[in-house]
């Protein structure tokens, strides 16, 4: 925006015409002379139009470049403001005449300047020049008469200063005064946080005008500037409540996990806490293809985002869960995700270290069989060879009563290497999955039959002694149709109804079981039902339709009865 009238030049103005008025009215000698001056200003840059006449002709005829630069500077003298001035009505026609007629006949000697027309600017200087003297003594026969015009001149002076200073000052309490009155008091209310201020009078043409335009784009600014800064507080204060509230889940998440058992239950009330904390709707996890916890109703509207679950980059399983705003929640699931991956790390390195224990209490008590009763047997054993050979070969009723004595001690040393065999079993896997394919292998080398694995059983629904009793099962049954049932095929599978129960089948092609009863002085049978006891199952021997033998254990973990689904 332009200052169409600045302050500084009305004022100037003002006074200016004031003091020349005062000056009018106090002499009419200060008067005559600043009029003479002007006029002698007027009559000097009239006479020195003829020097710069004749040195444009001389410009001309030597071709110097400085023509242009006299010809601009000769147009600017013609129409300097003194003479400009006098082409007013008040001035004698034959000023105003003469200055017309050097106008018009400068522009025909301009143009002959352009085109370097020497011969006729010669001829034609003369006369020009003889017309600026005629507008000279023009001027000076002007200023004689406007000697005539100082008396009626201070007399209107006196009126004419008592008007304007009235007016100025009308004008300064109009256009200043109360201007910077409303202006002081928008700044004030702006200063107390008021930014709806009545807007000010932008339509004053000088530099308030300006300055009130300025002033409401600036309350404005500062209007808008400050409601932004009021959401921006608000958006900040809103990021900190979320972020305290993901740490705040977070820090229930860990509590979740810090505990001595990590079991299905800290996995499911970590994604009870997610959802009660609104960061998901829905939330599933899943470890394998056979084990999975949700919380929350699926909904078919919202997408199923999906998260690996791992640990040290070994993924356990995956995050299933959805959300409305996506976005938001994402950070916090993925935290989540990589502490339930850290759980179930956890959750296998306790079973580990569970079946560590378990194997070397087993391992303990082998050796104290080893030392005591395994010692003795031998001892006995060859005790006994030393008393056969002492009996007469025709004592037959001694003689028989040893041979049974032999058979029962050949039996119980059997059975008892057997028992130190099941009780040295190692585990070297955590899921049990890997474990049963350890021993499996391991099996696998005492016999040409095939052994099959297909384990579909959830792995976290089973703790380590029931896992620890389920290979015992699974390893006595399967010892038991390679050493009787001359079977080519054994085919071990653990799958999990919908109900949640728990069977694992081992089945050979071999000759098939007669009635599944203990010979005397054999123990085999009788600890696999034991074990199952333990299991809260059940122990079934059966002969399919196609032959061979069918050995099914059905057990129910309190764990799969809460959790699991399909």
């Amino acid at each position: 925006m332009t200052v169409k009238r600045p302050v500084s030049a009305s004022l100037a103005r003002a006074f200016f015409y004031i003091v020349l008025l005062s000056i009018l009215s106090t002499g009419v000698a200060l008067l005559t002379l600043a009029s003479s001056l002007q006029d002698a200003e007027a009559i000097n840059i009239s006479g020195s139009l003829r020097m710069q006449s004749y040195r444009l002709g001389y410009d001309l005829q030597s071709r110097s470049p400085q023509l242009n630069a006299h010809r601009q500077l000769f147009q600017q003298t013609l129409n300097s403001p003194v003479l400009q001035k006098l082409n007013t009505w008040y001035v004698p026609d034959a000023v105003k005449s003469g200055y017309a007629r050097l106008h018009a006949n400068w522009l025909e000697m301009d143009a002959r300047l352009v085109d370097g027309d020497l011969p006729w600017y010669q001829k034609n200087i003369n006369a020009y020049v003889d017309q600026i003297d005629l507008y000279v003594l023009a001027l000076q026969r002007y200023a004689e008469r406007k000697m005539m015009l100082v008396v009626g001149i201070s007399l209107a002076g006196g009126i004419g200063i008592f008007t304007l200073v009235f007016f100025t000052l009308r004008r300064i309490r109009q256009q200043v005064v109360r201007p910077l009155n409303h202006l002081v008091m928008a700044s004030q209310r702006i200063e107390h946080g008021q930014f709806d201020t009545p807007p000010l009078d932008t339509g004053l043409p000088n530099e308030l005008g300006l300055l009130a335009k300025t002033f409401n784009q600036m309350s404005s600014e500062l209007y808008k500037l400050y409601r932004s800064l009021e959401a921006s507080v608000e958006e900040k204060t809103h990021d900190l409540h979320e972020a305290n509230r993901r740490l705040e889940v977070l820090y229930q998440c860990s509590q979740a996990l810090n505990t001595s058992q990590i079991d299905v239950h800290c996995f499911r009330h970590i994604l009870k806490i997610v959802r009660e904390n609104d960061a998901a709707y829905y939330l599933e996890l899943t470890v394998g293809d056979n084990w999975r916890i949700s919380e929350g109703t699926l909904s078919a509207d919202l997408p199923l985002q999906i998260l690996p679950v791992t640990m040290q980059e070994t993924v356990y399983g995956e995050l299933h869960w959805q959300s409305p705003n996506v976005n938001a929640s994402a950070p916090l699931l993925n935290s989540v995700s990589s502490m339930l991956g850290r759980g179930l790390y956890f959750n296998q390195a306790q079973k580990h270290f569970q079946q560590l224990l378990l194997m070397e209490e087993r391992a303990t008590i082998a050796r104290e069989l080893h030392d005591s009763l395994a010692q003795m047997l031998s001892y006995l054993r060859i005790q006994l060879t030393l008393l056969k050979r002492s009996v007469a070969e025709e004592n037959a009723v001694a003689q028989s009563i040893l041979a049974d004595f032999s058979v029962a001690l050949n039996d119980a040393w059997r059975q008892l290497r057997e028992l130190l065999t099941t009780f040295r079993l190692t585990l070297q896997q955590a899921d049990l999955p890997s474990a049963l394919r350890e021993m499996l292998d391991t099996l696998q080398n005492q016999t040409s039959a095939k052994l099959s694995l297909d384990c579909r059983l959830p792995t976290l629904a089973l703790d380590a002694q029931m896992q620890v009793h389920l290979l015992q099962i699974i390893r006595e049954a399967v010892l038991n149709a390679i050493k009787h049932a001359n079977a080519t095929e054994i085919a071990v599978s653990c799958v999990t109804a919908p109900d949640g129960n728990h069977t694992v089948y081992i089945r050979d092609n071999g000759v098939g079981i007669g009635e599944p009863n203990e010979p005397p002085g054999h123990y085999g049978l009788n600890i696999m039902r034991e074990r199952a006891e333990r299991l809260s199952g059940t122990l079934l021997f059966s002969q399919p339709s196609g032959g061979g033998t069918l050995v099914s254990i059905s057990f129910r973990s309190s764990e799969t009865q809460e959790t699991q689904q399909t």
